[in-house]
């Protein structure tokens, strides 16, 4: 059977107020487009009308202008998971406009099976060839598209043009079963393929395709600085240190690398420590700077969900198809951040925090505590799983007016029991075998900006007993102070 064709407009006319869709792609690759264009011009005049329109909305992990972009002006979306960083979208779930829960990427897709979360009314799928008997080739991410894929009652391709047919045989698509007849899933290796390269979607409910010509848009990381390429250079010193103390193989280990600019240059910063060896990723995203990696033979393959790429750094992989192409494999967020594989592989797990407190917790999501940034991600995934834990972040922020190291994290998505080493711009703590205290002692010394160490040294004096000795009363000054004066210098200890 051949596909009915439709207009945006028309596929748009299959989400219904009320009806929760679920959505391919894992960041801006493989997410739909134009289809959602249309549905937050749908909302928008149905409000003015005077009636209702919102609907709920399960990806991957984040998704695009398209999408959380324009539902977000259009305030069109009642519920939101797993992971999202549009700054609209942020503004409405701040504003509880939308009701957003925040999901480790690994376990949306079998919660969704589960029946935890409802029905999936509508998937949306990204693919770059279409068979008539309802075979996909998906675009540059997965995310949790298999599971949407069965569960939808109807299905909504959209067709893009712009994907390089060249992605054609990077997918590895599997579903694990579910309990109790779950077994072990068989990757032993970064390289090894369990799944099929093909979306197989059941015709009878595909609704139609729409045609569209659109790239992801990702965006290159900002150059580096000088406080990312310290970061970047500290992580690589302390792994250096970890071989040559024979804490890690000499053949070492796959790694997992979070997003963002701290992240790159970590990557960038393992392209010059030539005494670790050339390594594998098992991670959830590729960014630009892996393809740098890929260049130098430094990274010599790279499991993921996502080719999380600019249009051009993108443009530069596929020209160069031979070479690349057969290094990379694009899997669903239940295979890419599966507890079981990670803890197999022993993959040196690589993210960022937003703070860290003084005995080794971590916030990754809420600034100052209350304002949700972005979401966990698949950080917890990795960091509860992995061979080793590092979080980095800068020591300060906003010129110096924000310690990212405080007495107590204002919202703790890490405890301390997860995190291995802290790394900043100023240097590295090792957390492994310490108590409390002694982890904050090395955090104040090695962490911490040179302004806020007196603070937070008068903070741990003043503690009163206890193997975590906090001061409740002042546990949350330096936040306080920001709040009250713009300058957490402020703080009253």
């Amino acid at each position: 059977m051949s596909f009915p064709i439709l207009t945006p407009e028309e596929a748009a006319s299959h989400i219904k107020h009320g009806d929760t869709v679920g959505l391919s792609g894992f960041t801006a690759p493989g997410v739909p487009k134009d289809t959602f264009d249309a549905v937050a011009a749908h909302a928008v005049s149905e409000h003015e009308a005077g009636r209702p329109y919102k609907i709920s909305l399960f990806t991957g992990a984040s998704t695009n202008r398209h999408v959380d972009g324009a539902l977000s002006n259009a305030n069109a979306v009642e519920r939101r998971a797993p992971y999202q960083n549009t700054p609209d979208m942020r503004t409405r779930i701040n504003a509880h406009d939308t009701h957003y829960f925040d999901q480790h990427l690994s376990e949306m897709a079998q919660k969704l099976r589960y029946g935890f979360l409802g029905d999936i009314d509508v998937a949306v799928i990204e693919a770059a060839d279409v068979q008539p008997d309802g075979r996909l080739v998906l675009g540059t991410g997965a995310g949790i598209v298999t599971a949407v894929a069965k569960m939808a009652k109807k299905i909504i391709i959209e067709h893009n043009s712009a994907i390089n047919p060249k992605i054609e045989g990077l997918h590895d698509l599997y579903m694990p079963a579910d309990p109790p007849y779950r077994r072990e899933i068989p990757i032993y290796s970064p390289k090894d393929r369990i799944g099929s390269p093909y979306l197989y979607v059941d015709p009878s409910k595909v609704v139609g395709v729409v045609n569209t010509h659109q790239t992801d848009g990702v965006k290159p990381f900002t150059a580096l600085d000088d406080t990312t390429k310290k970061i970047g250079h500290n992580v690589c010193e302390f792994l250096i240190g970890e071989l040559r103390a024979g804490r890690l193989p000499k053949e070492f280990l796959p790694i997992q690398s979070g997003v963002g600019n701290v992240a790159n240059a970590v990557l960038y910063g393992l392209a010059d420590a030539t005494e670790i060896p050339p390594f594998a990723m098992y991670t959830e995203v590729v960014q630009d700077a892996v393809l740098d990696l890929m260049e130098r033979d430094r990274c010599i393959f790279a499991s993921t969900c996502s080719l999380t790429m600019s249009d051009e750094t993108q443009a530069r992989f596929f020209a160069h198809d031979a070479e690349f192409c057969r290094r990379v494999v694009i899997r669903p967020s239940e295979l890419s951040n599966n507890p079981e594989v990670i803890r197999r592989l022993g993959v040196i797990a690589m993210n960022t925090a937003l703070e860290a407190d003084i005995f080794g917790a971590i916030n990754s999501t809420h600034v100052l505590g209350t304002k949700m940034m972005n979401g966990i991600g698949g950080s917890g995934d990795f960091t509860r799983n992995g061979y080793l834990s590092i979080f980095s972040c800068p020591s300060v922020s906003k010129g110096g007016a924000i310690s990212n190291i405080v007495p107590m994290v204002a919202h703790a998505d890490h405890s301390e029991h997860s995190v291995d080493v802290l790394v900043t711009d100023q240097g590295v703590a090792d957390l492994r075998g310490k108590d409390p205290v002694q982890r904050a002692e090395l955090i104040i010394s090695n962490c911490a900006h040179p302004d806020y160490r007196p603070l937070l040294r008068e903070y741990l004096r003043l503690g009163r007993g206890g193997q975590t000795p906090h001061v409740l009363e002042k546990s949350f000054a330096f936040h306080v102070a920001f709040n009250e004066t713009g300058d957490m210098r402020n703080a009253r200890l």
